[in-house]
């Protein structure tokens, strides 16, 4: 009987696990900031995008992330600014939407835990496309 319970337990932690794996897994940085982001970002993030020229404030060339900070990628800022969620957040207003409330309604995104994995797709692509030295 011990035996059995103790697979159970096993299994539905191997499941879990599993799940939030595959829910990390399934959005692509990359396609979500070419969907997203490009208009206002440009396609290579340098803040170029096709609207960037009628916006009132210019998008920030995002391959220099790292580099205005010390040569660290801030992955934490990044993934809340993203969000634009919280208190002082550059997000939510007229000229970029808090995207942790877009992909919170998204049928692709639904709930909390799947909208944090989106962002955290979007943030560790950014982080791979930031300027070397």
């Amino acid at each position: 009987m011990r035996t059995v319970r103790s697979l159970t337990l096993a299994c539905v932690a191997i499941a879990s696990v599993a799940v939030a794996a595959a829910a990390q897994n399934r959005y692509s940085g990359s396609s979500d900031f070419q969907a997203y982001c490009a208009s206002c970002h440009g396609t290579e993030a340098k803040g170029d995008g096709i609207i960037a020229k009628s916006l009132p404030k210019r998008p920030p060339d995002l391959t220099r992330l790292a580099k205005r900070n010390n040569d660290l990628f801030p992955g934490d800022k990044v993934f809340m600014l993203i969000d634009g969620r919280s208190p002082g957040s550059s997000h939510g207003g007229a000229d970029m939407p808090a995207w942790g409330d877009v992909f919170a309604k998204s049928t692709e995104s639904a709930g909390p835990e799947a909208t944090a994995a989106r962002i955290k797709s979007l943030t560790l692509y950014l982080e791979t496309i930031q300027e070397k030295r």
